[in-house]
């Protein structure tokens, strides 16, 4: 397939990575142009996506958030209007259940087909092609996107033939990840006041029944003072903020996922915004006093 992939983040570059080795033709497309040249020193397209647009088969959207796959699907340049009809969008952004609806409606007025298909996994296993995708839309949309979901992800969700029901499945996990990452840090500054030092907390609880796939997988950050961002503090204020907005909506009181949620503002108003989201825990050390390890603080 020719596959464009726009957003060559963390996750995105990944997917385009996968994409590549498993034989389809990526053309790539990022405001960060050393991301591009790197993707195409790696055997991606030459060619710029936007004028590689008419002749793609599929277009995977892997931006920051709604107001970003707005733009690059129906802003000005948008190519929702330059792809071939019969084209398939995948929109992998957390983005709130209504935005894909909207969209998913938009791409059909277009002839296209659209993947609402939200991803999970962080960055490494986007480089391994190991996603999990919660996807809905048509089955036209799922046999169109097939080959590339294939490389994509270890699994994808069929979450039904209507946009909207896999970004409201991410919202759910969002929701969960966010208050993991948020009870990790506190658990794990709560027990350096009670003597217990990061790394031992570490060996300890991962036998253990608090142990979580976030704790798992952020805790040895904050261990080995390495807050190099996989996956961004300044994520998730706009994530949880998705998951509170749908709760408010359907009267569904959230109050654990608010207070992760203010945590994470906190972080983004100290300056930790692109840091990894394990730096949550300064937040805890500052107000404790305490001093993390590596840091200095």
């Amino acid at each position: 397939m020719k596959i464009g992939v726009v957003g060559l983040g963390s996750m995105g570059y990944g997917i385009a990575a996968s994409l590549l080795r498993s034989g389809h033709e990526v053309f790539g497309a990022d405001v960060n142009a050393d991301a591009l040249g790197r993707l195409r020193a790696e055997g991606g397209a030459k060619e710029e996506l936007a004028a590689a647009a008419p002749q793609l088969d599929a277009l995977v959207v892997v931006v920051l958030n709604a107001a970003q796959a707005e733009d690059v699907l129906f802003g000005k340049h948008g190519l929702a209007g330059r792809l071939p009809a019969g084209a398939v969008v995948m929109v992998c952004v957390t983005v709130a259940p209504d935005f894909a609806r909207s969209a998913a409606q938009r791409c059909g007025e277009n002839d296209l087909h659209f993947l609402d298909a939200p991803i999970s996994g962080g960055s490494m296993k986007a480089a391994q092609g190991k996603l999990s995708i919660m996807a809905s839309g048509t089955p036209e949309a799922f046999a169109r996107a097939r080959p590339a979901l294939d490389a994509m992800a270890e699994t994808v969700f069929e979450l039904g033939d209507t946009a909207g029901a896999g970004s409201a499945m991410k919202a759910v996990n969002q929701m969960l990840a966010g208050v993991h990452i948020a009870a990790m840090a506190e658990a794990i500054t709560f027990g350096m006041t009670q003597g217990i030092d990061p790394e031992t907390f570490l060996k300890v609880i991962l036998r253990c029944a608090g142990t979580s796939w976030m704790l798992e997988n952020r805790a040895p950050h904050v261990v080995s003072g390495d807050f190099t961002p996989h996956s961004a503090i300044d994520i998730w204020p706009k994530d949880l903020g998705i998951v509170l907005d749908a709760a408010r909506a359907a009267k569904f009181a959230a109050p654990v996922t608010a207070a992760a949620l203010q945590q994470f503002i906190a972080a983004s108003g100290m300056g930790l915004g692109r840091e990894d989201d394990a730096a949550l825990v300064k937040v805890y050390a500052r107000n404790a006093g305490l001093t993390l390890p590596g840091t200095g603080n």
